[in-house]
């Protein structure tokens, strides 16, 4: 495969672009032009061609009107366009594992890169750093060599690193498909619906939100005894449906123990969210003091 973008300075939707591409076709070549002639060489052009026209391998979204958007309405950049007919090939045919990195990557890169707002500061003018601020970083600063050469230089090393950054987001996502069955099961053969208990760690927090309504909090094995953490009140929440004791708050080892009435709990965070005991019986009497004061 012969993938063409533009030259110059780059961006972080040209950049995932071509590395998502570069998964479906390891020894793919890159053309970095804006020549006609070279583009038209190329079996795929990503951010450059005023064209959007995935048949013919045409990935771009400058053109007047540009290329559409989505149900949120954050309109399509070239990553996107890329990722909306080859995401499930490359999630190894799973449409939830596509739509997760869809949501958590893909999504982003292109909102920044078409001037939409996801983020409010809430402290004056900070905000928080993106993929596409590092992609940016990438690129020679005003006062460093800036030819030809450099910049592509620099595009490669860029794409290396998104590469590597969607190989993770699609194995993380794939691994929270994994554990949502899990869970699920857990909630199933759960004998109280108040509480969850799973036989390890894992993510648990969509399933659990989504699928179990009266739950009000989830234990699990960590490597040092037992974990216990509140159920919160619904996705991205910080709060809980049932918060801790008060009492327990802040508290650990012994003075835990006396307030809770359980030899071996370990602790409990001051915003009684999660806790943690050295043992599964430990853990489950401080779920069980907990559901009594609830």
């Amino acid at each position: 495969m012969r993938i063409g973008t533009h030259d110059g300075s780059f961006h972080a939707d040209d950049v995932f672009a071509v590395a998502a591409l570069q998964r479906l076709d390891p020894a793919a070549e890159i053309v970095r032009s804006r020549d006609p002639q070279a583009l038209a060489a190329c079996d795929v052009r990503v951010d450059v061609g005023l064209r959007s026209d995935p048949e013919v391998g045409d990935f771009d979204h400058h053109q007047k009107g540009g290329a559409g958007q989505r149900p949120s309405g954050i309109p399509y950049a070239s990553f996107g366009l890329v990722w909306r007919l080859h995401g499930v090939e490359l999630c190894s045919g799973s449409e939830r594992v596509a739509a997760e990195v869809e949501e958590r990557l893909v999504q982003g890169v292109d909102a920044i890169d078409v001037g939409v707002s996801l983020t409010e500061s809430l402290i004056g003018a900070l905000r928080p750093a993106t993929v596409n601020d590092v992609v940016a970083a990438l690129n020679p600063a005003w006062d460093e060599p800036s030819g030809a050469a450099v910049l592509d230089a620099r595009f490669g090393e860029a794409v290396g690193w998104a590469g590597q950054v969607l190989d993770r987001q699609i194995a993380i996502a794939a691994a929270r498909d994994r554990a949502r069955g899990l869970v699920v099961a857990a909630i199933g053969r759960a004998e109280d619906p108040r509480f969850i208990e799973l036989d390890r760690r894992m993510p648990w927090f969509e399933p659990v939100v989504t699928e179990a309504p009266d739950a009000l909090y989830v234990i699990f094995p960590k490597r040092d005894g037992w974990g216990l953490q509140c159920v919160p009140e619904a996705l991205g929440s910080f709060d809980n449906r049932s918060d801790l004791p008060e009492a327990w708050g802040g508290l650990a080892g012994a003075e835990l123990a006396a307030v809770s009435g359980v030899a071996d709990a370990v602790f409990c965070h001051p915003k009684r969210f999660v806790a943690a005991a050295e043992s599964r019986d430990g853990v489950l009497a401080l779920v069980r003091e907990a559901l009594r004061v609830a």
